[in-house]
């Protein structure tokens, strides 16, 4: 295990193996816990249970829930902020060693670190797409509607467990009331990819043409267990490109990596940006 004295060789082990760019960074959840959000799958995260996009078009009951649940995990993610890793990674862009980053989070930090060609490959927590008309709208509008909707359903967020994708668990929900799309009265949804839910075909074309645009690819915080972010890996590694994976634990991509360095991604990409002068 790579601890934060051990970074800088860490680091130095990376920049060799990636040279001087371009690279493409392929992020999960393990970049954003030093945030205060949780990952689904590192070493030490509960077992968890996220809903599936059938469950939520299919039934009001799971909707409901989904949206109470939402409507307290939000605030969390609303208060969070972009670690050393996310600006790591948003330094080493402005210098041009990081051509792109697909991000499989949803918690927009990276956008906020400032890095500035970001697919967000499963979507963006702080949106609300409507079934029906397809209209997006902000997720601050719809909580003021659902405020309005719910004056006394009342989560305190510290008394909530919280998941990656503004979820966050929590028992009472029966009596909550959710909100229709205002222009057309269809199913809102948050715009966030869903289990059992394709990623839009665009997104993914785009993502691979990020790929095969750059000379390596640098895998940060992802177990790789889905197949969304492990074709990239994959694709990389059929084009005889470098593949680094920093993370804690084990990736289903492990075979495929020219170089695996099990550490904390805050400490090793800002390590990274020093040797990269950034």
């Amino acid at each position: 295990m790579v601890e934060a004295e051990d970074a800088v060789a860490a680091a130095e082990h990376i920049r060799a193996e990636l040279g001087d760019g371009p690279v493409v960074a392929l992020t999960g959840a393990g970049i954003s816990t030093d945030s205060g959000i949780p990952d689904y799958r590192g070493p030490y995260s509960p077992p968890r249970n996220p809903m599936t996009y059938q469950q939520f078009v299919g039934d009001f009951a799971f909707r409901r829930h989904y949206w109470a649940r939402n409507h307290v995990g939000w605030r969390h993610m609303e208060g969070t902020r972009p670690n050393d890793g996310h600006r790591a990674l948003a330094g080493l862009e402005q210098s041009g060693v990081v051509s792109g980053l697909i991000t499989q989070n949803v918690d927009t930090l990276h956008s906020r670190a400032g890095s500035r060609r970001v697919i967000d490959l499963h979507g963006r927590y702080d949106r609300v797409i409507c079934l029906t008309c397809r209209r997006v709208t902000s997720r601050s509008r719809l909580a003021q509607r659902l405020t309005a909707l719910n004056p006394d359903f009342d989560v305190e967020v510290s008394d909530a467990e919280i998941a990656p994708d503004a979820d966050a668990v929590i028992a009472a929900t029966a009596h909550f009331r959710v909100a229709d799309c205002e222009w057309c009265g269809g199913v809102l949804k948050p715009d966030i990819v869903y289990f059992g839910e394709n990623v839009p075909k665009p997104r993914v074309a785009e993502a691979y043409a990020m790929v095969d645009e750059a000379g390596a690819l640098l895998v940060a915080g992802s177990s790789l267990t889905v197949m969304s972010g492990l074709r990239f890996v994959r694709h990389a590694a059929k084009q005889g490109k470098p593949v680094v994976i920093l993370n804690r634990g084990e990736t289903r991509g492990d075979d495929l990596a020219t170089l695996k360095v099990d550490g904390g991604c805050s400490p090793v990409l800002a390590s990274m940006a020093s040797l990269y002068g950034t």
